[in-house]
């Protein structure tokens, strides 16, 4: 109904308005771990692995299925609910470096992209760190499922559209007093339906 108002802004309600610090809030918890690594530095964000975590993240993904490195990089977005993915700046040389240590080998390819195998040492070597990879995949899979219980991104979307709807409406000033009142008993009457969900 409302789909056509979505961002317009919302006149009078910019960044400092309660209901953008509601959205900014609600964009879920694990922000500081999207796409780490990219932009300018990432400016204080924590790190989801270190190096040889990440090494024996790719390695075990690798192992699952031949890939290349975008593939690795959606794999572990995909796996997160997008709530994480690792920098090609991060990929690239672990990927090196995995097959320096001859874990991994290029596949034959027809394509530019360099797609990877699992080698006999690499799977030797994921057996002998089995402990620590099951909790790696774990932590993705945890972040994932928290990601899909906490996402909000639909209300986000139906309260700004609410916003610049109603604000369109009374700026325009040619609401009645009855309209104004129908409003908001229709704003009242969504209220006590939301409180009432379980």
């Amino acid at each position: 109904m409302f789909g056509h108002m979505h961002g317009r802004g919302g006149r009078g309600c910019g960044p400092r308005g309660g209901w953008d610090r509601w959205a900014a809030q609600a964009e879920g918890r694990f922000e500081g771990f999207r796409h780490e690594g990219r932009g300018s530095g990432g400016g204080g964000r924590r790190r989801m692995f270190d190096g040889g975590e990440l090494r024996l993240v790719l390695l075990r993904m690798i192992a699952d299925e031949p890939r290349h490195g975008y593939e690795l990089i959606k794999a572990v977005e995909e796996l997160t609910g997008g709530a994480y993915a690792p920098s090609p700046g991060m990929v690239y040389p672990a990927l090196t470096m995995l097959a320096e240590m001859e874990l991994i080998a290029e596949q034959p390819s027809e394509t530019a992209r360099k797609r990877f195998v699992v080698t006999a040492a690499g799977e030797a070597h994921l057996a002998e760190h089995e402990e620590q990879v099951a909790m790696l995949m774990a932590r993705l899979a945890e972040i994932g499922a928290h990601r899909a219980r906490h996402d909000r991104a639909p209300i986000r979307r139906a309260m700004r559209n609410l916003r610049d709807v109603v604000m369109e409406r009374v700026e325009a000033g040619d609401l009645s007093d009855d309209a104004v009142h129908e409003v908001a008993a229709l704003i009242d009457g969504v209220v006590q339906k939301i409180e009432r969900l379980k």
